[in-house]
């Protein structure tokens, strides 16, 4: 016969095992749910301060031009829409710090931008409309 003792340590691997595939488990949904948060957030940035004029559908251009695919593309440089000659002469390539700062002050990084009245965003909610935009871009 077996004591108790014994019976109790041939069943401990099993609980621990047990335990531990329950924390992968119930950790998995928690870490999609944060990471999703994380998306909605930037969709809900871009909603909040940039839908009403622009898309993020390639070639859907609105009030301003379609924001797909914008990081990595050159200032002014898409052929079917009509951008301000400041814009189209501005000379550099968006890139995330450069947008950033767009996005904040436009006149500043763009002086005479057909985004007026447009007034600019927080540092924090730009960075969460670029998060949104490269995700986007990746999407489609």
């Amino acid at each position: 016969m077996q004591s108790r003792l014994e019976i109790s340590l041939c069943r401990w691997p099993r609980t621990v095992a047990c335990v531990g595939a329950l924390t992968l488990l119930l950790s998995a949904p928690f870490s999609l749910a944060q990471q999703q948060g994380g998306d909605d957030a930037g969709h809900q940035a871009f909603n909040n301060s940039c839908r009403t004029c622009h898309s993020v559908k390639d070639g859907d251009n609105r009030l301003g031009p379609n924001l797909h695919g914008i990081v990595g593309r050159k200032a002014g440089s898409l052929p079917d829409y009509n951008y301000s000659p400041s814009m189209k002469d501005a000379g550099f390539v968006w890139d995330q710090d450069k947008l950033s700062h767009f996005l904040a002050k436009p006149e500043e990084v763009v002086s005479g931008n057909k985004m007026q009245p447009y007034g600019g965003i927080s540092k924090d909610e730009a960075t969460r409309v670029i998060a949104y935009l490269q995700s986007a871009a990746q999407q489609r």
